[in-house]
């Protein structure tokens, strides 16, 4: 069991490094080569910064059981499809009973766009209660995954 970050613009990066210690899980940084990002915990993967090149290597690298984290809706969904984990930087966790209506949301969204509408406003600025909402849902994700895992 490992965890898998798409680490591109992920906020959450040494709240998930800190928990992975705490139990002695690997982490897996994925970037492309627009970004750099240096670790003392986590194996650092560069990738092509070719589209969604970030989002199929984790993929590639994704197992029943891993723990992916992303605010990739699509990435979310492909790595339910493999039996692992996935969790928002917000702290939402996504699963087979939500991830079809936010692909679905993202879908509307994307063709409002299209079509010249604005969608939502500004990104709100990250808060301190943002991390310790998305650490608390992180750790108790761990907890079951782990948990998960000893029964096998």
């Amino acid at each position: 069991m490992k965890i898998l970050v798409d680490a591109d613009a992920c906020p959450v990066k040494d709240i998930i490094e800190e928990t992975a210690a705490k139990y002695r899980l690997p982490v897996l940084m994925l970037i492309d080569t627009s970004h750099i990002l240096t670790s003392d915990y986590s194996e650092i993967i560069l990738v092509s910064k070719a589209p969604d090149a970030v989002d199929f290597a984790l993929i590639n690298r994704t197992v029943r059981g891993d723990i992916v984290v992303t605010q990739d809706y699509g990435v979310a969904a492909m790595a339910l499809g493999k039996g692992a984990y996935a969790i928002h930087p917000s702290g939402k966790n996504y699963t087979d009973n939500n991830i079809d209506v936010l692909l679905m949301e993202r879908d509307i969204a994307k063709k409002c766009r299209r079509a010249g509408e604005r969608i939502g406003g500004h990104a709100k600025k990250r808060t301190s209660a943002d991390n310790e909402r998305f650490a608390g849902a992180f750790t108790m994700l761990c907890e079951r995954a782990l948990e998960n895992d000893s029964l096998k």
